[in-house]
């Protein structure tokens, strides 16, 4: 054998043995795991019997624990619906028993109801029997009457229905006079309240009216500037202005004379510009007045506006708000006109809210007040009365129909329409007739006291009448033997009333009828 091929031989050799004792370790590790494994699937099945064991206990005592709460359950509702059925009898046999109570509270009062209606019956018979001997004695005792004062039975009712009708009326007519009496009393006291708070809380300054303005000179040497050349810048001022001057003797002093005040107010602004400019002529003169006019414009629409932010109006028209304005510059009876319609516009206001119309009415009669005398200062004069002029105006500038109403219907010349109306109409006469407002001329206050004598005097039975506190009141004395105390009564209310239709006059006039019968004898 080549020795090469031994150590060959003996690889493989060792390698079978190795193989060989791998096999047999690796059978013995095997056969080792397998009884592990045994083993452990043993402890495992034991361990999975124990849990069982456990798991089925515990669901054995919930079952059970489930079973005793709803047996508990199930107990108590029973329980209860016993209750239940048990206070249901208990209710039962209380109706049962109230029932029968009242059963027989019924038959006890039936019974009595009985009893009474037999009482009643033996008592209706006694009364029967009474009433027919009472009726027989009646008659006998109206056979007696009638044959003592010669009437019948008829007669003498009728005579007694009669007397009875005249007393009613009597007593009716004295009952509604009380009536009527304290209603006017009432009313009065309570119309008196409300315009007598209403001027408490509004009140104007006193205004005179003029006619003149008087411009003062530094000296009288610019009299001779002002009048110029052959009168030629006098005579061109007064035609560019429309106002009269007037150059006297006067020391110092020049007179504006026109009855438009708001083309005084031009001339003397215009006056004093010449004046402290020194150049006057024609041409200037011109210039001047006509710069005025623009500067009264602008003062007229700050004066409408400043007016109508005073009185918190708001959305009037442009054409409205220059006429408020221009009222600044007219007077009407002593009273300035912007001074009169503020009063009125805040008297409106100050009224409606007393009478509780509603804050949109009250807005309403505020406005209708300032704009309530806007015709007696249009741009155009027409052949219209102020008013209808006035709610033509406020009409064409788009105001509510409730304003135009009450500014046309202020004098009566129009309808009314709107619950504002009479309160416009109340509150002008109320700024125009306070005490101090307004002045009258002369001569027409003394005209108006001398027609309300005439008035009186025309009447059949007057003897003298007489116009007193500044024709405020008027007595009126009448003959005793020709006017009862009756007919002074009606002549006062007569007389009254023809005042108020015929005559115009502030405020109110008091009619006071004075009957007088004297009886002289002398002894001598």
């Amino acid at each position: 054998m080549d020795s090469a091929m031994i150590p060959a031989l003996v690889a493989v050799a060792t390698l079978i043995i190795g193989i060989f004792l791998g096999k047999l370790i690796f059978a013995k590790n095997t056969e080792q795991k397998i009884k592990e494994a045994e083993q452990q699937a043993q402890k495992i099945a034991e361990d999975a019997k124990v849990l069982a064991e456990t798991l089925k206990e515990k669901k054995l005592l919930e079952a059970k624990e489930k079973f005793l709460q709803m047996k508990s359950e199930n107990e108590k509702e029973i329980h209860q619906r016993n209750q239940k059925v048990a206070d249901a009898e208990n209710k039962l046999r209380q109706k049962e028993q109230s029932l029968n109570d009242k059963n027989q509270a019924l038959q006890k009062q039936s019974n009595e109801y009985n009893q009474l209606k037999a009482n009643l019956d033996k008592q209706l018979e006694i009364v029967s029997i009474k009433r027919s001997e009472l009726e027989k004695h009646q008659e006998e005792h109206i056979k007696r009457l009638e044959k003592v004062s010669n009437l019948s039975a008829e007669e003498a009712k009728n005579e007694l229905i009669e007397a009875m009708k005249e007393e009613a009326r009597t007593g009716a007519m004295a009952h509604i006079q009380e009536i009527v009496e304290e209603a006017k009393l009432n009313a009065s006291k309570e119309a008196k309240k409300i315009v007598i708070q209403s001027i408490q809380r509004v009140a104007a300054e006193q205004t005179i009216e003029n006619a003149i303005t008087v411009f003062n000179l530094e000296s009288d040497e610019i009299k001779g500037q002002i009048i110029g050349r052959e009168g030629r810048n006098i005579r061109a001022l007064e035609a560019a202005t429309g106002v009269d001057l007037i150059i006297d003797d006067t020391p110092e002093a020049i007179v504006l004379s026109c009855f438009d005040p708001l083309r005084r107010e031009i001339a003397r602004l215009s006056l004093q510009r010449l004046v402290q400019d020194g150049r006057i002529h024609p041409a200037r003169i011109e210039e001047v007045v006509e710069k005025t006019k623009k500067q009264i414009e602008d003062q007229v629409m700050e004066i409408g506006e400043r007016t109508i932010i005073e009185l918190g109006i708001h959305g009037l028209h442009k054409d409205l708000v220059r006429m408020v304005g221009k009222m600044r510059f007219r007077s009407s009876y002593g009273q300035n006109l912007l001074m009169h319609s503020k009063e009125t516009a805040n008297l409106c206001g100050v009224m409606a809210a007393e009478l509780g119309l509603g804050q949109k009415v009250v807005k309403l009669a505020k406005r209708a007040g300032l704009l309530h005398d806007i015709g007696k200062v249009p741009d155009e004069e027409t052949e219209l009365s102020h008013a209808l002029l006035g709610a033509r105006l406020a009409e064409k500038c788009g105001e509510h129909p409730a304003i135009v109403n009450a500014i046309g219907a202020h004098h009566d010349e129009m309808e009314m329409t709107y619950i504002i109306s009479p309160i416009i109409q109340a509150c002008d006469a109320i700024s125009g007739a306070r005490p101090g407002a307004r002045r009258e001329i002369m001569q027409s206050y003394l005209q108006r006291i001398k027609d309300l004598e005439n008035l009186a005097v025309a009447y059949n039975g007057v003897e003298k009448a007489y116009a007193i506190q500044a024709g405020r009141e008027l007595r009126v004395i009448v003959e005793a033997d020709k006017v009862t105390d009756a007919d002074s009564d009606r002549l006062s209310y007569e007389i009254a009333d023809k005042i108020q239709k015929e005559m115009q006059y502030p405020g109110q006039i008091k009619v006071t009828v004075i009957r007088e019968k004297r009886a002289v004898n002398v002894a001598r």
